[in-house]
């Protein structure tokens, strides 16, 4: 939440309850709702870390509210964070520890392993085209979900071939 909260303030300094709205608005039903507490328990560490200016704004007949706005180290962190790369290819991968170690310990076949991971990525594409069919399409959503679904797609014709070189059913 800290990086999306430092690109949504970039935009222009807000409360929280609209940062909450801007992010929800472009992820859709795609990420989970986003807690309230969560927002302000981050934006009070950026401002501790003097990422982010935190004021206090008047409201005629209303409570004040707390407003945020981006500061110059926190732009240098949000633009280190985009040059980033995000991590390469799973290489320890939970299920294919199973797929190797399962059958050596006796407590699972190969082939069992293989295919309820198969029905699981099955669900998945499922899951995920059901949520494409309620998405707009164009959307950030949208995208997100495209891209999941590639993924899976790929896991399924991995999982191919851990099934024909570890011996499966092919």
């Amino acid at each position: 939440m800290r990086y999306a909260l430092l690109a949504l303030l970039a935009a222009g300094h807000d409360h929280g309850y609209a940062l909450k709205r801007a992010f929800e608005d472009r992820f859709g039903s795609v990420w989970p709702p986003v807690n309230i507490g969560q927002i302000y328990s981050t934006l009070a560490r950026l401002e501790r870390d003097g990422l982010v200016q935190c004021w206090e704004v008047e409201q005629r007949g209303r409570p004040t509210k707390k407003a945020y706005r981006l500061t110059q180290a926190g732009r240098g962190e949000l633009e280190r964070w985009t040059r980033e790369q995000a991590s390469g290819p799973r290489l320890r991968d939970d299920f294919f520890m199973k797929l190797v170690l399962g059958p050596l310990s006796g407590v699972a076949a190969t082939t069992e392993l293989i295919e309820a991971q198969r029905l699981a990525y099955y669900q998945s594409l499922r899951d995920i085209d059901r949520e494409l069919e309620e998405t707009e399409r164009g959307s950030t959503a949208a995208l997100l979900l495209e891209g999941a679904a590639l993924q899976v797609q790929a896991d399924l014709k991995w999982l191919d071939m851990c099934d024909e070189w570890l011996g499966g059913s092919k």
